[in-house]
């Protein structure tokens, strides 16, 4: 299967809401798209006749949607209170990813503080068998984002951000409903390791959604495809290879620029 533009979507994020997501997502033939509710605190809180009217709107329009938990809230929260917080957080996300038929969403490992993770790794352990269990109940698909690694320096520090890490989650959580949402410039930034480190060692099988921006391989960046060093013709034909017949989640910069290089990466893929 080549992959054309159909195949590739923008991460729209908070950028609309969820109705004018799908409005511009009609109007300029994008097939999938990932949105997040955070800013629309009323679809996390209940929201029951919007939601109603959002998945109505979904239904009819062909698309497919993608909800996107923000990686500020920490899934390996480990307190009193805020601990309870989260936990409602993603209850409240796998309730509205149910209710307007999306299919799926994504999350995240949390984060540690360096001395504290152990702790925190149980913790996000043990939260994402929870979610599981309820996505299960709901319907709903997770995918587990590998996330970006921080400076050595730095003293708050991602999980699931590498593959010791990432083969952790995967291999203590079985359920169906947990599955992987593959960022390549994360993986492009680990040393000795890159896109094709995480191919080699994680099942592509298990992967939803693929997730492109460029990076120069340094530190954290979205960058448009072209600005950093990531080899995107190697990394199709690293994918394409591996069997994944998927999407592909265009994130980073402007929905404007996003748009403007989907004909570009088709081209990149057609070389792979």
């Amino acid at each position: 299967m080549a992959v054309g533009k159909d195949r590739i979507g923008i991460d729209i994020g908070n950028r609309l809401s969820p109705e004018k997501a799908l409005d511009w997502a009609l109007a300029n033939d994008i097939r999938y798209i990932d949105v997040s509710f955070d800013r629309e605190q009323e679809l996390l809180k209940g929201g029951g006749e919007r939601l109603k009217a959002v998945r109505a709107r979904l239904e009819k329009s062909g698309v497919h949607m993608g909800l996107h938990t923000a990686s500020a809230v920490n899934a390996a929260e480990t307190n009193a209170y805020v601990s309870d917080g989260a936990d409602a957080y993603f209850d409240a996300y796998i309730a509205a990813t149910a209710a307007i038929g999306a299919e799926w969403l994504i999350v995240h490992g949390g984060y540690h503080f360096t001395s504290d993770k152990p702790a925190r790794l149980k913790a996000a352990t043990e939260r994402l068998k929870r979610m599981s269990a309820a996505a299960e109940k709901a319907g709903v698909v997770l995918l587990l984002e590998n996330h970006n690694p921080e400076p050595p320096d730095a003293e708050v520090r991602y999980l699931a951000h590498d593959l010791e890490e990432c083969q952790h989650f995967f291999a203590s959580l079985g359920s169906p409903n947990l599955r992987w949402a593959f960022t390549v410039n994360h993986a492009h930034l680990l040393p000795g390791v890159g896109i094709a480190g995480f191919l080699s060692e994680m099942d592509l099988g298990r992967c939803g959604e693929v997730r492109i921006a460029d990076c120069r391989g340094t530190i954290e960046e979205h960058l448009r495809i072209g600005e950093g060093t990531i080899d995107f013709a190697g990394m199709f034909a690293l994918i394409e290879g591996g069997g994944y017949r998927g999407h592909y989640m265009q994130g980073y910069t402007t929905l404007e620029e996003m748009l403007a290089d989907r004909d570009l990466l088709v081209s990149l893929a057609a070389g792979a």
